[in-house]
């Protein structure tokens, strides 16, 4: 029985050995690149967000009447006129209604800094504070000096800065993910004709690093913008877009 048991093992392992080398023989043999690509593009889209705010007279923090309503009231008033107004600025600078969008209405309270006379017990002071913020998309760069200064001629409280952007970054994805796949395969082909073979099929397509872009942010502050002088302060730069691939291809026999 024992001898019978040996025997059967040895044929079931005589099978693994045969079977192992001709499996290892249609293994077919590849070339695994990866590559990477990197553009620079000039944006052809800007966007600017501004803030306009409205306080109530500052009261002793506990002891409001009940005539600060009234005044929220009159700050949101105020508010509300100056952004109609400056929404009616910008039209007039040329910029499509459709680009211009006005935030909703915030409130919120807003202690006031008192000078340190050595009390401790001084009663903090507060007011409350309507804000309402405003951003505006420009397809046209060279309007840029004409709305910042439409900006600040209508007393934006706060001007966050230019940020610079494109209006297809899909199309400017594509553009590197497409060098980089052609960089994928002169690498590959340079391999290959350096070892004497022939490229096969494609086997595996993966992208490393998803095509991707930052847009560039230029930070102003309300003053600064009134203060500048010419359009040529404003550049735009160019923004970067990288792009990774990994592509294998078969080895033709």
């Amino acid at each position: 029985m024992g001898r019978t048991l040996g025997l059967g093992v040895a044929a079931v392992l005589a099978t693994l050995t045969l079977v192992t080398p001709a499996l290892a023989d249609k293994t077919p043999h590849q070339i695994h690149v990866q590559a990477n690509a990197k553009i620079d593009i000039a944006p052809d889209q800007a966007t600017l967000n501004a803030t306009l705010w409205e306080r109530t007279p500052a009261q002793v923090q506990g002891e409001e009447s009940s005539g600060d309503s009234d005044a929220i009231k009159k700050a949101r008033e105020r508010l509300e006129s100056r952004t109609g107004e400056l929404i009616r600025t910008l039209e007039n600078a040329g910029i499509d209604s459709r680009n211009i969008r006005a935030g909703s209405l915030s409130v919120r309270p807003d202690f006031v800094q008192t000078a340190n006379r050595g009390d401790d017990n001084t009663p903090p002071k507060v007011r409350t504070q309507v804000e309402r913020s405003v951003s505006l998309t420009l397809d046209e760069l060279d309007r840029l000096p004409r709305v910042l200064d439409a900006l600040t001629s209508a007393g934006v409280d706060s001007l966050d800065g230019v940020s610079y952007g494109l209006k297809d970054s899909d199309a400017a994805d594509d553009r590197a993910l497409k060098q980089a796949l052609e960089r994928a395969r002169q690498k590959a082909e340079m391999m290959a004709d350096t070892l004497g073979v022939d490229l096969g099929d494609v086997v595996t397509i993966e992208e490393t690093t998803a095509p991707r872009y930052q847009p560039q942010m230029v930070m102003m502050r309300a003053a600064e913008a009134d203060s500048s002088g010419s359009a040529a302060e404003y550049r735009s730069g160019e923004i970067s877009i990288d792009a990774g691939v990994s592509v294998s291809w078969e080895i033709d026999d």
